[in-house]
């Protein structure tokens, strides 16, 4: 009975010791089990995190479980996230935590057995059997030549020039400079070392095949060489003294000072990256030009370029309100501005502020803008005292400065050399010293019309320095006299509105290369005229004496003289062989309102223009035929003589009649054809009626002559 008792002690005894023991073994495989789901997750979670960051070299691996993949998206590259647990392999700083078996510590943490976390970036550590084993991101070597790690991934993808302008990208250089840690060598013959190795040697090659041992790599390598040979001496202090682990806040002190070390690296990477970037972009274009020449040439004109150019985007010019830009050039017209705006661009060349209320201009006004070559102001309230002394001299390529309607009563200083046009028309200048163009020897074209200048403010000398001056404008002034000092490649001088009531002899002594001469409205006299003023001159083709004193036809005219305008002048008579000298003769005379009679035209007036008139003015004047010697004119195209008094046109008055004659040859038919082409008689007293039939034979068209209206008396 005692021995039965004790059989069923013993095996009540060892049931509830195998109950505990398998309710203990079941807790524990539990805990063991959601450890390792967390782990699990935790790994997967930080791999999809450390993709996104730049990879180091790794470790040599012992034991690899499934890889799993994750996609790229944005190139639709396959990447592998491995983790590591089996034992062995390289140890990593973090020291193994003493006293409790299989657990380890990590920046101050305790992480149990099989825990996996990631202290960096990119980065994956696991904690086995009281060691802890790191290893990074694995990536796939690529083949393409340019490669690129976008921002927050860890592998690098294929990228073509224009994605390595963007400041987000990481290159290929700046790898080892974000990692933080710098690993040691592994065996040359473990696998990941041989995948490096491989990447490595990609990126040899393209170094190699681009020329670039740049300033900034060798930096990079230098500063890289520092941290490693530094990473290395505090790993064996580390290991030296495990009693003495490193402290989460010795962690961070670390991490944070090597954090702004590589902050500023990077921003001085970026920056070389950035400007290389930019000559490449230069480069590429210039190749892409040549490529579509080549392409063209050969008429292949779908095949597409293995690069396309990015082109560097224009430099952003911050405008006020009404004004606008194209291409090169900024117009801003009658945008009420009070000052000229504050424009950055070193492109601009032309500069329209015409119609505003601008006052004054600044010695830095044109700063941002140096290249200007034409500037308007007109139209403004711009005055002398507010133009700076300097405001224009940092313009060294200015060609055209227009001021016209301002309040300037001198031309402004300092104006550059460069300029070959300037318009300061109708202003209140006074005054024009023989300093005040000095400079200008390149300017081609002035005009100065509607001031306040005359011979007594105006220098002698004040045009001389011109040597390039071709074009003066000097009209609506109070000159009473031709200005002295005209430089000699004067070649068109404009004088009217003025006072001026005599040319001397020695107005034009110097200017042998002129070839117009306006002086219309103003107060000569042919009395007044010097007989030796112009007649030598042997460019001077026209000159327009509208609008004077005078009462005979000038003689003494120029021998080069085609153009003579005599319009609303007290003309009466057209003195005998008065072109007679000219070679190769008058070919435009204008003599409308005037006092013109049959009296005042002689049949030797047009002596010498016969065979070179073209046009003839004779409308508004008081003749009572039509005047001898136009028959003569076998060149003449367009006759006027409407508003007189005429009554009839007599048959050979216009058209000389040519009896037929055997012995008259082609060549004398065709010299006596007329070229008349438009006859104007309208407003005489003409009888349509009464005309002969032969009075305009020689012209072609009868649609050519205007006959009607006709006064009635």
């Amino acid at each position: 009975m005692q021995a039965t008792s004790s059989i069923y002690y013993f095996l009540l005894v060892s049931l509830c010791v195998d109950f505990f023991q398998n309710e203990t073994s079941a807790t524990l495989r539990r805990q063991r089990r959601r450890m390792h789901y967390r782990g699990l997750r935790k790994s997967s979670s930080e791999g999809r995190r450390s993709q996104r960051q730049p990879r180091m070299k790794p470790p040599a691996p012992v034991t690899v479980i499934p890889s799993i993949p994750l996609i790229n998206i944005d190139d639709g590259v396959m990447g592998v996230f491995d983790s590591l647990i089996g034992l062995g392999g390289h140890e990593s700083s973090y020291s193994v935590l003493p006293g409790k078996q299989g657990h380890c510590t990590a920046n101050g943490m305790i992480m149990y057995d099989k825990a996996v976390w990631s202290p960096e970036p990119c980065i994956t550590c696991l904690c086995s059997k009281g060691k802890v084993l790191c290893d990074t991101t694995m990536c796939h070597p690529l083949k393409c030549h340019n490669t690129i790690i976008p921002a927050g991934e860890c592998c690098p993808v294929c990228s073509d020039i224009a994605s390595s302008l963007d400041p987000s990208t990481i290159s290929m250089d700046d790898l080892t400079e974000l990692s933080g840690d710098s690993p040691e060598p592994n065996d040359p013959g473990d696998p990941v070392t041989r995948s490096s190795a491989h990447t490595q040697g990609e990126k040899g090659e393209l170094i190699r095949t681009e020329g670039v041992e740049s300033k900034e790599k060798e930096i990079l390598r230098t500063k890289e060489g520092k941290r490693k040979r530094k990473g290395k001496k505090s790993r064996k202090k580390a290991y030296r003294k495990e009693e003495k682990p490193i402290t989460r806040k010795d962690e961070e002190r670390r991490l944070s000072y090597e954090e702004k070390e590589l902050q500023a690296e990077k921003e001085e990477i970026n920056k070389m990256e950035k400007e290389r970037m930019r000559e490449r972009v230069e480069e590429q274009e210039l190749q892409y030009e040549s490529y579509e020449e080549d392409d063209s040439l050969r008429g292949n004109a779908f095949r597409v370029p293995p690069h396309f150019p990015i082109p560097v985007p224009p430099i952003e010019t911050s405008l006020p309100s009404g004004c606008s830009m194209l291409d090169s050039t900024v117009s801003c017209i009658n945008a009420k501005l009070t000052q000229i705006p504050p424009i950055a661009d070193p492109d601009l060349t032309s500069l329209d502020l015409t119609g505003n209320i601008i006052t004054t201009i600044s010695d830095e006004a044109f700063n941002g803008i140096p290249n200007l070559e034409w500037i308007d102001l007109s139209k403004n309230n711009i005055t002398s005292p507010g133009i700076g002394p300097q405001a224009f001299k940092i313009l060294k390529k200015l060609k055209r400065l227009y001021l016209d309607g301002n309040m300037l009563v001198h031309i402004p200083s300092e104006l550059p050399s460069t300029l070959e046009e300037i318009k300061i028309n109708d202003n209140h200048l006074h005054a024009i010293d023989e300093d005040t163009l000095q400079d200008l020897k390149n300017l081609v074209t002035l005009e100065l019309e509607g001031n306040q200048l005359s011979e007594a403010n105006v220098s002698p000398l004040a045009f001389y320095p011109l040597k390039s001056l071709s074009y003066l404008r000097l009209g609506r002034n109070k000159f009473r006299i031709i200005p002295q000092g005209l430089p000699t490649s004067i070649e068109e001088l404009y004088l009217e509105n003025n006072q001026i009531e005599e040319v001397s002899e020695i107005c034009f002594n110097h200017t042998r290369n002129i070839n117009v001469i306006v002086l219309k409205h103003n107060k000569l006299e042919e009395n007044r005229i010097a007989p030796l003023a112009w007649i030598n001159q042997e460019n001077l083709e026209s000159i327009d004496l509208s609008y004077n004193k005078l009462y005979h036809v000038p003689s003494y005219l120029p021998k080069s003289l085609l153009h003579l305008i005599l319009i609303g002048n007290q003309i009466e008579r057209i003195p005998g062989y008065v072109f007679g000298h000219m070679k190769p003769g008058l070919e435009y005379l204008y003599l409308s309102f005037n006092k013109l009679n049959d009296d005042g035209i002689d049949p030797v007036s047009f002596f010498g223009a016969y065979h070179s008139l073209r046009e003839l003015f004779l409308d508004h004047n008081e003749l009572k035929s039509v005047p001898f010697g136009i028959e003569e004119m076998k060149k003449l195209r367009f006759l006027r003589l409407n508003n007189n008094k005429i009554r009839t046109v007599p048959p050979e008055r216009i058209c000389r009649t040519h009896a037929s004659d055997d012995n008259d040859n082609s060549e004398e038919e065709e010299d006596g054809d007329s070229r008349l082409e438009h006859v104007h008689l309208e407003n005489n007293y003409i009888n349509t009626r009464q005309l002969s039939p032969h009075a305009f034979s020689c012209i072609r068209s009868y649609c050519s002559v205007v006959l009607k209206p006709q006064k009635i008396k």
